[in-house]
């Protein structure tokens, strides 16, 4: 096996402290679901106090030094896994939404969909909460309270097991 080139040294630090950046930017308890070293543990745990430049910067370095010492697997699969979650919850934000706005724009097809989707639903609250939405949309009322209760109801539903 070849030696690692300096560039290649180089990318290899910066990104083992790109991921000391996403530690730190972990809350305490997301930190505790991670098996840390204790040295590690501890350097993420300053690094959140620090608020000077210099010193927080320093202190990242020292995270990338120390991550070289470690198996960096098990820290790459809980980022991977909490950024797949966010993206996750993204999209079914982004759904719940589209269904709110093609409900008011007057798709009822989509009601059959949606209790196929989300068992939990009742289709006479959906289709009231639906209603009065449309009411207020024709009404111009600049306050969307109607669709808002309409979008909570939505991500309740989704939300239940």
């Amino acid at each position: 096996m070849e030696p690692l080139s300096k560039t290649q040294k180089k990318k290899e630090a910066l990104s083992l402290q790109a991921m000391g950046e996403q530690l730190v930017a972990l809350s305490s308890e997301q930190l505790k679901n991670i098996d840390l070293p204790v040295d590690l543990l501890n350097a993420v745990t300053l690094a959140k106090s620090l608020k000077k430049h210099g010193a927080r910067l320093r202190q990242m370095q020292y995270i990338g030094t120390l991550m070289r010492k470690h198996d960096t697997t098990p820290i790459q699969d809980y980022l991977r896994r909490i950024e797949e979650g966010t993206h996750k919850q993204t999209e079914d934000h982004q759904k719940r939404e589209q269904w709110r706005d093609e409900l008011i724009a007057g798709n009822d097809l989509l009601i059959e969909e949606i209790l196929m989707q989300l068992p939990h639903v009742d289709r006479k609250q959906l289709t009231d909460l639906v209603q009065k939405a449309r009411q207020e949309r024709v009404a111009k009322n600049p306050v969307p309270k109607a669709a808002r209760m309409l979008f909570r109801y939505l991500t309740r539903c989704a939300m239940q097991p």
